[in-house]
């Protein structure tokens, strides 16, 4: 009844996230216990002692793209994750959910703040992702500001100033991981790395080394099936009743054995 309860709860907290961006879904792998011999003899004379919860797995595969039209909705198709630092704590997380927004300072930050990681203007230098003029070239009027800016589906950040000179700004990174399943959740669509998942530091450039490519304007969304999960509970529900059965007729059947030696 116990594991069963806990299936409920990790149903429970997939369906109360059917709609956040870039979630993945988890489910619950139970095992058998030890069984016990019963008399002696054959070793096939045994019984089971109940169920235990194996592993509570991730899903990992990629969500429905959801396009919003807003630039800096990014989503990625493929296997990569966006890299994103805390600036006051240098921690680095990575996450898949992809809505971003521009700061006071043009850099491009989730929405607790953490900056997205990538090439500066030289793209070659990994940092924080920053829109603004730095790297404008030679010709662009003195004192232009940032008109709007673009990523595609490399990465690349193109900014227009508002003398209508434009030039790549910086390039937006990706990282992947050998075992996903490894990765460890923070809350916040985060994701902290463990040394199973694989190190966080080979940070790749998008459509390359099978990251996948970013699409801009678009979200990924939560890749839980609400029906598949509505049909879960049902199970877990109905299996957690019959064994609630099970335990109130074995105290029934104790109660009749103690009146008989009475």
């Amino acid at each position: 009844m116990q594991q069963f309860q806990e299936e409920i709860d990790v149903i429970g907290n997939n369906i109360a996230n059917v709609d956040t961006t870039g979630f993945k879904g988890s489910r619950v792998d139970f095992e058998d216990t030890l069984s016990q011999a019963v008399g002696a003899g054959s070793p096939s004379n045994q019984v089971g002692t109940g169920v235990t919860t194996a592993a509570i797995s991730t899903d990992y595969n990629q969500g429905a793209l959801d396009n919003t039209g807003i630039n800096s909705d990014l989503a990625i198709s493929g296997q990569g994750y966006f890299v994103v630092q805390n600036s006051a704590t240098q921690a680095q997380f990575v996450t898949r959910a992809g809505d971003f927004h521009l700061d006071a300072n043009g850099y491009l930050v989730t929405n607790d703040g953490l900056r997205v990681q990538g090439y500066g203007s030289d793209l070659s230098t990994v940092g924080d992702i920053q829109i603004d003029a730095t790297g404008a070239p030679s010709g662009a009027a003195s004192g232009a500001t940032v008109k709007s800016w673009s990523v595609d589906q490399s990465g690349k950040i193109t900014v227009t100033l508002s003398d209508n000179t434009q030039f790549v700004r910086g390039q937006i990174l990706l990282q992947n991981f050998s075992n996903p399943g490894a990765l460890v959740k923070e809350g916040a669509n985060l994701y902290s790395a463990s040394s199973d998942a694989g190190p966080l530091s080979k940070l790749s450039a998008p459509e390359t080394n099978g990251v996948g490519q970013i699409q801009s304007g678009s979200l990924e969304m939560s890749n839980v099936d609400l029906t598949t999960e509505m049909t879960n509970l049902i199970a877990a529900q109905s299996a957690f009743q019959a064994n609630a059965r099970v335990v109130t007729a074995s105290d029934q059947i104790l109660q009749v054995i103690a009146n008989l030696t009475q």
